[in-house]
């Protein structure tokens, strides 16, 4: 039986660059699908790949979650604090081959750990209305839809959850 394992890793990683990349591609893609008819230019992909490499997600503020799906990298997420009692949740990613085998569920609930031990009594996350799959995802895990949280350009749904011990 193939199982899932989810272990920390640095956000400098081969490994964690690659799931970023496969899915910053995946969500820039649909998002220039959804508005301009096209897909990510390369040259932009690589620019916001490099300046965005997921440097808040290391300790001692943040942690990098990497699940691999019978010993092979399978999706990412991450956690950081925004204040002492307050994290959020991104780069939450599962490989679209291995989607719907619950490594989602398990990488959010691993990150909510990460949370906890980090100190935060709450965890808060944005997305787009587009990625229909992850609003679900999180209203399944017990997320509630919020006021916003950030300004961020792309954000188009905020989500929260209390975080009990």
């Amino acid at each position: 039986m193939t199982t899932w394992t989810i272990t920390p890793e640095h956000p400098g990683s081969p490994v964690a660059a690659a799931l970023w990349r496969a899915y910053y591609t995946e969500v820039s893609d649909r998002w220039y699908l959804r508005h301009q008819g096209r897909r990510t230019d390369p040259a932009e992909l690589e620019r916001e790949i490099a300046a965005r490499p997921g440097s808040e997600l290391a300790p001692p503020a943040g942690r990098l979650l990497i699940a691999r799906y019978g010993g092979a990298p399978a999706g990412s997420a991450g956690v950081r604090l925004l204040d002492p009692a307050t994290a959020e949740l991104t780069r939450v990613f599962v490989h679209e081959g291995l989607r719907g085998r619950g490594g989602a569920a398990l990488l959010v609930a691993a990150a909510e750990d990460a949370a906890r031990a980090l100190g935060a009594g709450r965890i808060v996350l944005d997305t787009r209305g587009d990625l229909v799959e992850a609003r679900a995802l999180y209203a399944r895990l017990g997320y509630t839809e919020t006021a916003a949280h950030n300004d961020d350009v792309y954000a188009e749904h905020w989500f929260r959850k209390e975080l009990v011990n």
